[in-house]
C-alpha cells in the first residue's frame, strides 16, 4: 500500500514525516507533497485526485490524505469542499463510507493551526526546547489546544522567544521538525490530532 499525503506548506510536511511511522504499520509506504499555501493546495486537488484515481484504476494500492489548516473558516464548509473534489474524482471518503465499507481520501483539518498539535504535546515542545516553563500546559489558555485565542503560531513564537529561542521570529519548518520529532500520539489533548489520528489508522486498515 502506498499512502500518498498532500499539505498546505512544508512546516506541515515536515511534522507528517516524522508522526506517520508511528501512525501506520512497517508494510505502508508514504509520501508527503507541500503545496504553496492553502490556496495553491485546493486549486490543485481536483486534478490530483483524479491522477489518483487513474492509479487505482491500473491497480496501484493507494490512499490519500488530504491535510490543510482551518484558518478560522467554517469547518463544514471547508470539509465539503474536500469531499466534493474527492467524488468528482469518483473516490469514496471516510465522510460518506458507511459502516464497515472501505474508503480511499481521508480529508481532516487542523483546527485552526497545525501549531495546535504541538501545544497538545506540551511535553514535546518541552523536550525539542530547553528553557520552556514546565508549567506550559497548565496555563489556562493552552489547555484547549483548538480553541486558542491569538493564532497558535504566535502563540508559540511567544513560548519559543520567552525561552531564549527563534529570535528573530519563528521559524515554522524547524519547529515543526524539532518538536514533531518528540511528539506521542498517544498524550496529545488536541481534538483535531485525534480526530487525524484515528482517521489515518482506519484508512491504511480498509
Amino acid at each position: 500500500m502506498l499512502l500518498e499525503v498532500l499539505v498546505e506548506e512544508l512546516s506541515a510536511e515536515e511534522a507528517v514525516r516524522r508522526l506517520l511511522p508511528r501512525l501506520v504499520g512497517p508494510d505502508v509506504a508514504f509520501e508527503v507533497h507541500s503545496f504553496q499555501g492553502k490556496r495553491d493546495l485546493l486549486a490543485k486537488l481536483p486534478e490530483r485526485l483524479r491522477g489518483y484515481a487513474r492509479w487505482m484504476a491500473s491497480g496501484v494500492d493507494t490512499r490519500v490524505v488530504v491535510l490543510i489548516d482551518e484558518d478560522r473558516q467554517d469547518c463544514r464548509v471547508l470539509k465539503a469542499q474536500l469531499d466534493r473534489a474527492a467524488a468528482d474524482a469518483g473516490l469514496r471518503t471516510k465522510s460518506v463510507a458507511g459502516p464497515g465499507e472501505s474508503f480511499v481520501v481521508l480529508n481532516r483539518l487542523a483546527v485552526e493551526e497545525l501549531e495546535a498539535w504541538f501545544f497538545g504535546d506540551c511535553a514535546a515542545i518541552l523536550s525539542a526546547y530547553e528553557g520552556v516553563p514546565t508549567t506550559l500546559e497548565a496555563k489556562a489558555r493552552f489547555r484547549h489546544p483548538d480553541a486558542i485565542a491569538g493564532g497558535t503560531w504566535e502563540q508559540l513564537e511567544r513560548v519559543l522567544q520567552g525561552a531564549g529561542h527563534h529570535r528573530g521570529g519563528l521559524a515554522k519548518v524547524q519547529a515543526a521538525r524539532d518538536i514533531a520529532r518528540h511528539m506521542d500520539p498517544s498524550r496529545n489533548t488536541s481534538p483535531s490530532f485525534a480526530c487525524f489520528v484515528a482517521g489515518v489508522r482506519a484508512l491504511v486498515a480498509a
